[in-house]
């Protein structure tokens, strides 16, 4: 029998309509370019989508629904602690437009591997960054609806020998022109409820050194080089959520090209955001970014 993971944010992170859901994907996707298509991944944030909706629509945009048939999901865990990763207990995701499948497939293969934990279904309702995907790869891939599956994955606090494991493990799936990897991150948490100030004054105002410093985090994601990102956060702290994920990714991609001769990669952002603009201390905001990947 099908074990059905519900919308658990529905209500409340996005509307429970179906209707207004459409029609609100549908807005945001029209409203961004297709200009680095088609993605074989894309970074997106997972917020509520009156704060970073849009913003996701840059990187959904890019997605070809036409060749992609498994769509793999990292996203980080906020709530409990994993030193590796896992997969879920459902079968199922609902979402406010229609199920959405897990490849029981692929969920063997990453099982018989030994590296995978499962998450229980109380973890799995209560994590957000997978569940903040699913309606807009249920919107994009609405043509095709019977013929794909998602492979979700919530990944844990990966140490970069870890990120390299699971970035080669996952490589060979990556190089599959039909799966597409959905990097599920917001970017800098500012302010000092995410016990997190770093403020340079030579920028000007404090949102215009959050944004300096994601930019510069997003140039180096660009560069496709794992260690250039992990010193990043080191010297930094920026409280990206899903360094883990998008660290997994870069090892992904680092992985492929040592095994095709070096084949063109290329990772652009297309779109950032702030939830709102701090100006004093006591101010607080999350910045987003969504980025697509290509394989030429």
């Amino acid at each position: 029998m099908a074990v059905t993971r519900r919308a658990s944010h529905a209500g409340s992170w996005y509307t429970d309509s179906g209707t207004e859901l459409n029609k609100q994907l549908g807005s945001w996707l029209n409203a961004a370019d297709l200009t680095h298509g088609p993605a074989r991944a894309i970074i997106a944030p997972h917020a509520g989508y009156s704060y970073c909706g849009a913003c996701a629509g840059f990187a959904y945009r890019q997605i070809s629904p036409v060749v992609v048939r498994r769509i793999f999901i990292l996203g980080p865990s906020h709530h409990v602690r994993l030193a590796g990763c896992a997969l879920s207990s459902a079968s199922v995701y609902r979402t406010p437009l229609y199920d959405l499948h897990i490849d029981q497939q692929v969920y063997r293969e990453l099982e018989e591997t030994n590296q995978f934990e499962w998450m229980d279904m109380n973890t799995d309702e209560d994590e957000h960054s997978i569940e903040m995907h699913l309606p807009y790869i249920a919107k994009v891939m609405e043509d095709f609806k019977d013929s794909f599956t998602i492979i979700p994955i919530l990944v844990g606090s990966l140490n970069p020998d870890r990120e390299a494991a699971y970035g080669n493990l996952l490589a060979p799936y990556l190089a599959d022109p039909q799966s597409l990897f959905i990097i599920s991150s917001d970017f800098c948490h500012w302010g000092q409820r995410f016990r997190y100030t770093y403020y340079d004054r030579s920028c000007g105002p404090i949102h215009r050194s959050i944004q300096n410093l994601d930019k510069m985090g997003m140039d180096i994601i660009e560069t496709l080089n794992p260690p250039a990102f992990t010193d990043y956060l080191k010297k930094y702290g920026n409280t990206i959520c899903g360094r883990h994920p998008i660290g997994v990714l870069l090892q992904a991609i680092s992985s492929l090209r040592s095994n095709t001769n070096g084949q063109k990669m290329n990772l652009k952002f297309l779109k950032y955001a702030q939830s709102s603009q701090c100006n004093n201390m006591s101010d607080s905001s999350v910045s987003y970014a969504s980025a697509a990947l290509l394989l030429e």
